[in-house]
């Protein structure tokens, strides 16, 4: 698996992924609620996913050609967005992306990352280290509680695999 910045180019492919990973993975979220669902999908578009590769440090886990998850991040440590693909769940596809957002986060200087979690990714990222920092209203696209989570960032983990 080879973790990169995204390019343009991608916009198409990983808005699928995060479509897929939404409406496949995300159901302890949107409760099977079409009207849900669909909210949250709402600005998960290729023409809004081509901004967000080109407004913030976007990156990708490709293998043999094909994306198999997504993540993005501010240039402050906000980690906006953490998808992988139905298909590629429990490969540590995500696990390899949150480390690379981390790495890149500490080669700018900062000393946390932060990020707002679904219900469906609090195990996920607490087992990382993410801790809970406030309790937010609902989202605004998914309609449930969610969690601001922070991680101090010590030295890069170059034992995890």
């Amino acid at each position: 698996m080879n973790i990169r910045r995204a390019k343009i180019e991608d916009a198409a492919e990983a808005c699928l992924v995060i479509r897929r990973s939404i409406t496949e993975l995300g159901a302890l979220d949107h409760r099977g609620d079409p009207r849900r669902l669909a909210d949250w999908l709402s600005n998960k578009t290729v023409e809004n996913v081509r901004r967000w590769i080109s407004e913030s440090r976007f990156f990708v886990a490709e293998q043999e050609g094909r994306l198999l998850g997504v993540s993005a991040m501010t240039d402050t440590g906000m980690i906006t967005l953490n998808y992988v693909s139905p298909d590629a769940r429990f490969r540590g596809v995500s696990k390899r992306l949150m480390r690379c957002m981390e790495d890149d986060a500490r080669a700018l200087g900062l000393e946390a990352c932060e990020l707002e979690s679904t219900q469906t990714a609090l195990r996920f990222y607490q087992a990382l280290g993410y801790a809970v920092s406030a309790r937010s209203d609902a989202l605004p696209l998914t309609g449930t509680q969610a969690m601001m989570l922070a991680k101090r960032l010590g030295p890069p983990d170059d034992s995890a695999g």
